[in-house]
């Protein structure tokens, strides 16, 4: 692997975003079929007032991320491999050849309808930067309990953590880390604990959905960002894309793999840039840019460069 397209998850979306689609027929093709699919134009998913909604924040990711991803390839981008952040891991699979957009459609609505009704009150995500997994992992143990319970969500770097679980005692291990040295403790805008056990039998329905959607063997490297590692099996695939609500991110390691295989450019799909910024202190002697900063054809002339030159 030579050049990677990463796939933001829940956070990076931004009103208006569907309408800001590159021109040209084939994001007109997409847009035209997510509507068939869900029964709803779905330039309405895009608004600030329907961005409140779980659903249409993953529907606009999905449907932004292939629809960048097909400009570049239209546009003559060459690209070796794709990873995604969450969410993002199913706009990679459409892009990879692994999953028909149709289909990754309705599951991406059905996941966030799943995962909007299986979010208890009181719970959420919060950030801590500064501090390390095991900081973190003692915090959690010191704070949670059975009524408030704590998970370690996403390792997006080696001192950017996520967890996930009660409000309570999130506030007080951010108040922990804050005495420990942390340099930025804050609360998501999400109302969902994700990447905890508390969505595996929403990530059930969802495998349960899936159980009568093929998967075909990808046509590019599929990188895991919950095990860090490229699926080529379908099953293995389908698994990864229906559990990985419950399971741990480990960003970190994903992008270390992505390095350790040879990747020397990431070049991540709009409205994301959060990952560009994490994937510059993995990447060494590579470039990490965002599609959303540097346009259209400079992203395809790196890619040709990268895949040209045998960097």
């Amino acid at each position: 692997m030579k050049s990677l397209l990463t796939f933001p998850g829940q956070g990076a979306q931004q009103p208006g975003m569907l309408h800001q689609l590159p021109p040209g027929d084939d994001a007109r093709r997409l847009l035209a079929q997510a509507s068939a699919v869900l029964r709803q134009d779905a330039l309405t998913l895009d608004s600030a007032a329907a961005l409140a909604d779980t659903r249409a924040v993953q529907l606009c990711l999905l449907i932004a991320g292939v629809a960048w991803a097909r400009a570049l390839e239209a546009a003559g981008g060459r690209f070796d491999a794709v990873a995604g952040l969450s969410i993002g891991a199913w706009p990679a699979a459409v892009v990879a050849g692994a999953l028909a957009f149709d289909d990754a459609v309705w599951l991406v609505a059905r996941r966030g309808e799943l995962m909007a009704a299986a979010c208890p009150d009181g719970y959420g995500m919060a950030v801590i930067i500064g501090l390390s997994p095991s900081q973190v992992t003692r915090m959690l143990a010191a704070e949670r309990s059975v009524d408030q319970p704590l998970w370690l969500a996403n390792i997006n770097a080696e001192d950017q953590l996520v967890i996930a679980g009660s409000g309570a005692a999130m506030n007080r291990v951010m108040a922990r880390a804050r005495a420990a040295g942390a340099r930025k403790t804050h609360r998501l805008k999400v109302s969902v604990p994700s990447h905890c056990p508390l969505l595996a039998d929403a990530a059930a329905q969802l495998a349960a959905a899936m159980a009568g959607v093929t998967l075909r063997r990808p046509t590019r490297a599929w990188l895991s960002g919950s095990c860090a590692r490229v699926r080529w099996e379908p099953a293995a695939i389908a698994d990864d894309l229906a559990y990985n609500m419950a399971r741990q991110v480990r960003w970190h390691d994903t992008m270390v793999a992505a390095c350790e295989r040879g990747v020397r450019l990431m070049v991540e799909m709009p409205p994301g840039q959060t990952l560009t910024a994490l994937a510059r202190g993995v990447i060494g002697e590579g470039e990490a840019v965002a599609l959303a900063g540097r346009g259209l054809s400079d992203c395809v002339a790196l890619l040709n460069r990268y895949a040209g030159d045998g960097r």
